[in-house]
């Protein structure tokens, strides 16, 4: 029977924060490392062009980026692990691509939408966000991209651009679906809101000990009691479901219930949060002081990444008549 692809990118326009990790990281990495399906998993360094503009700042965080994921596990030899930049046929699928793709689609991308709703400068980088994402998607011949609620577009419209291609010239791609991950849009920062760099109310992955510790003690909380009205309504007791086993987040249950000190809840936080993520930073700590490691995994990875994009691109250039 035929396996499926799976494709997972990251943008490396910040440092990878807990929602980051909850919400996409270790759901992703963990389906990969235990599904027989092929993965692919990249860096999408073009797509950070549209708002990272110094040449410096772009190159570390695509080294960040590309530790964290090692560091929280992905197995290079399950999973084709790669630089977005370093697969040459992306570019030319998103030429063509654009050639079949509707003004209106990219009028109504959320990137584009929010951009222009903020008064943002809109470039054309931006703009065509949606149509290099489908490209990214269709040289592997995507089956399902697993992404939270507010990605589910450019995985749809990536469908739409292959639903129209092979109108036009006949069956050459793969209709991709997306893979729907509940909980990725719903990790709060430290204010309640949606985890966000932007809204300044997020805890970095790999931050110090003493750095996690005094970020969990900025969670606002208020003169109630951690009983009322119910312990799972507590943001410091969604985190602490998100890294605690069964037997331990029934007990803290019991402790909110009881009444426990917010201080307390806190510093147990803290040892249930560090507790899983110690020996990740010290992983991604040796892997950024011995990136060339790194560069050996994404390199082999390009390599058998473009075996199947350049494949791809064959058959497309074919029925365009290129």
């Amino acid at each position: 029977m035929k396996k499926n692809v799976i494709l997972t990118g990251i943008k490396p326009t910040g440092v990878p924060h807990i929602g980051n990790y909850l919400g996409m990281l270790r759901p992703a990495i963990k389906k990969a490392n235990e599904s027989t399906d092929e993965s692919f998993f990249f860096i999408a360094d073009y797509h950070a062009l549209t708002t990272v503009k110094d040449a410096k700042l772009l190159r570390e965080l695509t080294r960040q980026v590309a530790c964290v994921w090692l560091a929280c596990g992905l197995d290079p030899k399950k999973t084709v692990f790669y630089l977005q930049s370093q697969i040459k046929e992306i570019p030319e699928l998103s030429t063509i691509f654009m050639n079949v793709c509707p003004k209106g689609l990219m009028d109504r991308a959320h990137a584009f939408k929010a951009a222009k709703q903020d008064g943002r400068e809109i470039n054309m980088g931006i703009y065509t966000y949606p149509i290099l994402m489908s490209a990214d998607i269709l040289a592997y011949n995507t089956n399902f991209v697993p992404v939270g609620e507010d990605q589910k577009q450019h995985c749809e419209i990536a469908a739409d651009i292959a639903k129209a291609f092979n109108a036009i010239y006949g069956q050459t791609l793969v209709i991709p679906k997306p893979d729907i991950i509940k909980q990725a849009s719903l990790i709060e920062g430290l204010d309640g809101r949606k985890m966000s760099k932007s809204y300044n109310n997020a805890i970095p992955l790999f931050c110090s000990e003493a750095e996690l510790l005094g970020y969990i003690k900025k969670i606002i909380t208020d003169s109630s009691l951690p009983s009322d009205p119910k312990p799972t309504a507590h943001l410091i007791f969604k985190l602490f479901s998100h890294f605690a086993a069964a037997e331990q987040i029934k007990a803290f249950e019991t402790a909110f219930k009881r009444g426990i000190g917010w201080g307390d809840a806190k510093q147990q936080l803290f040892e249930v949060m560090n507790e899983q993520i110690k020996p990740m930073r010290e992983k991604y700590n040796y892997y950024m002081s011995h990136f060339e490691e790194v560069e050996s995994i994404l390199q082999d990875g390009a390599v058998r990444a473009r075996l199947v994009a350049s494949k791809t691109l064959d058959r497309v250039r074919g029925a365009v008549g290129i």
